[in-house]
């Protein structure tokens, strides 16, 4: 039963929940992300290189002759889709850079706040009447 209880304060705390939530911002970013290297960025690039679908990009690894990956994927071929290997490297390097700009403005906050300089504490009554008794001892 103790396990039980242990298990339940570890899920309900907070720095897991806030992990659970990240994992799920972090999935849909990660969408996002692909459509966007998908849809945005590897069709100029494409254009610029003479056209080229980086989807559509592969190596045919059997004895067959196929004239698209379709037409080889129908048909049950090996293939080495390179293209779609270089779509997901888009990706990584786009994420890691937002990941990277996102730590660093954190770091950053977290430094200012570190250099900032403490307020100094009110006095606390003792030492308002203790200097009250030494303005009084040398106005005398």
């Amino acid at each position: 039963m103790s396990m039980l209880k242990e298990f339940k304060e570890f899920a309900v705390k907070g720095n897991v929940i806030d992990m659970a939530v990240g994992l799920i911002i972090g999935a849909s970013f990660k969408a996002i992300v692909s459509s966007f290297v998908k849809d945005v960025i590897m069709p100029p690039i494409g254009q610029v290189l003479g056209g080229v679908d980086f989807a559509k990009l592969y190596i045919n690894l059997s004895d067959t002759t196929y004239t698209s990956l379709a037409e080889a994927s129908k048909a049950g071929a090996p293939v080495i889709r390179y293209g779609v290997f270089i779509q997901a490297v888009v990706d990584f390097i786009i994420i890691a850079f937002t990941i990277f700009l996102v730590v660093k403005a954190i770091n950053k906050m977290k430094k200012a706040e570190e250099e900032a300089p403490a307020e100094e504490p009110a006095p606390t009554a003792e030492e308002i009447l203790l200097l009250r008794e030494i303005r009084d001892s040398l106005n005398k």
